[in-house]
């Protein structure tokens, strides 16, 4: 496996990012928060900035204004020469980028965070671009131990040849927190709290690695997307037919060749017609019906990822 270098450096420059689907109302109200009251965010080696990503469409409660922002962050939005008629988050994407990038650059950020809300029932779900990313996998693990309650399940969204595209992929390291099901402009207590410490576990791990804390190799298991099913349709594009009771908030589950997942408005059902078994995610997600998506396939798969060796300790200055 070729993985990406682990830092050899502290972490200093961290952000957690909030609000980058507006209707997301956890990560909007800590980010708000946050930007008022940042001394949670402050450890022994960094201050973690928070940052609101899409302030347009978290004052209209939407997931987005013209583009969906977590879709903008590839080099043919942000290196494109602006004009006056560029959608609100491709200029929001190219001001972000600046801000914690540049994307690919020594100069980005060192970490950032972003924080997510779905209705699907995908309980506590972390997301990264790939296992090649050795410290967020470790990030990862040191969740799951943490939280073992919460399972914690490991989405690798990247497939192989992909540019990666949200918007903690600006940064040199990131994650995404996806935690539900919440409806969208709907803040919930219990997810609000969840969120809230997970960052803060977060940013304790980030202090662990700065303070020279080694990490062993482990085996982790995690899945990725194979593919997308659409909800079954009439010739005019409307829904013929919606999920099916029995794969309804089954999330991460296995889906076996022969089980229903449409049930028809007609009455019958659809059935799962792959030739071996799937994980489906992001199942009945309310803003992937634009998308034309009913739930995500993805695969479990399991892999090794290296040990993670403890800084090196500055020299100390000479007397």
């Amino acid at each position: 496996m070729c993985s990406l270098p682990v830092p050899r450096e502290p972490l200093r420059r961290v952000a957690v990012t909030g609000g980058t689907h507006g209707n997301e109302m956890s990560g909007v109200y800590l980010a708000r928060h946050w930007l008022h009251a940042p001394a949670e965010l402050q450890r022994a080696s960094f201050s973690a900035v928070p940052v609101l990503a899409n302030p347009a469409a978290t004052s209209s409660c939407r997931r987005y204004v013209d583009h969906d922002l977590n879709r903008t962050f590839t080099s043919s939005f942000l290196n494109s020469r602006p004009t006056p008629d560029d959608p609100y988050e491709v200029t929001r994407a190219r001001e972000l980028n600046q801000l914690l990038g540049p994307k690919a650059s020594g100069r980005a950020f060192d970490f950032v965070l972003d924080l997510h809300n779905t209705t699907a029932n995908m309980g506590t779900c972390l997301i990264a671009k790939s296992s090649h990313e050795v410290f967020a996998m470790h990030l990862c693990r040191h969740l799951q131990l943490q939280y073992p309650e919460l399972s914690c399940q490991v989405f690798l969204y990247q497939r192989s040849g992909e540019e990666s595209y949200n918007l903690d992929s600006v940064a040199k390291n990131g994650l995404g927190l996806e935690l539900g099901p919440q409806p969208q402009g709907v803040l919930r207590a219990d997810i609000f709290s969840r969120m809230r410490t997970l960052v803060a576990t977060v940013l304790d791990f980030i202090e662990l690695f700065n303070q020279g804390t080694a990490f062993p190799a482990f085996e982790m298991e995690a899945y990725r997307p194979v593919g997308v099913v659409d909800f079954p349709r009439t010739e005019a594009g409307n829904l013929a037919g919606t999920v099916h009771p029995q794969l309804q908030d089954r999330d991460f589950q296995p889906l076996q060749p022969g089980a229903p997942i449409f049930q028809m408005f007609s009455g019958e059902d659809l059935l799962y017609e792959g030739e071996s078994t799937v994980y489906p995610v992001f199942i009945n997600e309310a803003a992937y019906y634009e998308k034309g998506v009913a739930f995500v396939q993805t695969e479990k798969f399991t892999f090794t990822v290296p040990a993670m060796p403890a800084l090196t300790p500055a020299p100390s200055p000479a007397s």
